[in-house]
């Protein structure tokens, strides 16, 4: 028997086909700083762990298709906060940011049709992307540039007829980019002319640094129907484990699509969502010390990291991720040699090959993907590690 093609050609997870590497490594007793996926180690807030406890009810039952309606009318005042005008109508609950992307993939495009995402890009697209036999485009942007977007000219040849979607990610899981109004609008005025929808994957809008400012696609009122954001409680507030999503869009043929898929699927967890909920009622004084504290990380890591003969990276504005170009041939083959063969003081470190983040064939095999999710002394151990590693490779290889 022959399992079907999606299952045979479905990309690995770059960040995490790696792990049984580092699995036999701690085996081993190495300890290993994990700075290859975008797992913080911020403490999960009080109120969301009070909120599993409280959670005791005689029968635990299905919970609406949409989400429950005190969680959806939360994440409507929640952007409501920011003078984004929507309703809890306009949101639709999902199991993690990871099936409102799937939904919204779904939603605007049939088999074949394409959407054009900026790459390199976070590399589970590929993945939603296969679930809904669409395909996705490239655009390719470049790190020497700080990976800013191409002009209009440059974005619009990448459209075609089979062209339904562009998908923005801002701030940027890889890269850490934060798009600019002027940017944005670039996009903006190309999905008007074209005829297309505008998905936002927009979960780390709270992590924008240098006391800039998150532009929403909500703000576009001129495209208001045609935008479908992306939303997730995983990072905003280290729930990573928890899977909650939404889906924000106004659109009613969008909205009443997914939500039909919803209720293919059942309903999101219930649990979690009232410790979502529990999240959003703290309000949005919460971030100020998270984002000082992710700044803070990103300053370390790139002090730490900018006096490397032949790195070439640019600092991030928002998210925390980078990527970064070493003066090496083949990362993935420096990734695995790290956790394999690199010992310091019986310590190593993973990164994450940025090779899978991109679609384009060959690119980004130069470059890694670094998440600054550990706090301050471990993440300066792991940089000290790192560049040891660095180091003693380019004299091997």
């Amino acid at each position: 028997m022959q399992i079907s093609r999606r299952a045979q050609e479905i990309q690995e997870s770059p960040i995490r086909k790696l792990k049984p590497y580092a699995d036999q490594a701690i085996s081993e007793g190495v300890r290993v700083y994990f700075i290859n996926i975008g797992q913080p180690d911020i403490t999960t807030p009080e109120t969301v762990w009070d909120a599993f406890k409280k959670g005791k009810e005689d029968v635990l039952e299905y919970g609406p298709a949409q989400g429950t309606l005190d969680l959806r009318k939360s994440i409507a005042k929640y952007f409501n906060a920011y003078d984004i005008p929507i309703t809890h109508e306009n949101v639709i609950i999902t199991i993690g940011g990871s099936e409102a992307i799937h939904f919204s993939f779904s939603a605007v495009s049939d088999t074949g049709e394409e959407i054009l995402i900026p790459e390199p890009f976070y590399t589970n697209y590929n993945g939603y992307a296969a679930f809904a036999n669409v395909n996705i485009v490239a655009l390719t942007l470049d790190v020497k540039e700080g990976f800013r977007l191409p002009s209009k000219n440059e974005i619009e040849r990448r459209i075609t007829p089979k062209t339904k979607a562009i998908l923005l990610c801002s701030p940027n899981n890889p890269t850490g980019t934060v798009y600019t109004a002027k940017e944005l609008e670039r996009v903006v005025s190309l999905v008007k002319k074209h005829d297309l929808f505008l998905i936002a994957d927009e979960v780390y809008k709270e992590f924008v640094y240098d006391g800039n400012r998150h532009k929403s696609v909500l703000e576009f009122e001129r495209i208001k129907e045609r935008v479908i954001v992306v939303d997730s409680i995983s990072k905003r507030f280290s729930c990573c484990g928890a899977r909650i999503g939404a889906v924000i869009t106004r659109n009613p043929d969008v909205y009443n699509g997914i939500l039909k898929f919803a209720q293919a699927r059942l309903c999101p967890p219930t649990l979690e969502q009232k410790a979502a909920l529990a999240a959003y009622q703290m309000g949005v004084d919460y971030f100020e010390p998270v984002r000082k504290e992710y700044q803070k990380r990103r300053d370390i890591l790139y002090e730490g990291l900018k006096d490397i003969p032949g790195i070439v990276m640019h600092k991030p504005q928002g998210a925390f991720y980078i990527i970064v170009r070493l003066p090496i041939k083949d990362c993935e083959h420096f990734v695995r040699w790290m956790l394999t063969d690199f010992r310091f003081e019986n310590e190593t470190v993973m990164v994450a090959p940025a090779q899978g983040f991109y679609r384009t064939p060959g690119k980004g095999k130069d470059e890694i993907r670094i998440a600054y999710v550990l706090k301050e002394e471990n993440l300066k151990r792991a940089i000290h590690v790192f560049k040891a590693g660095l180091e003693k490779y380019m004299s091997l290889f």
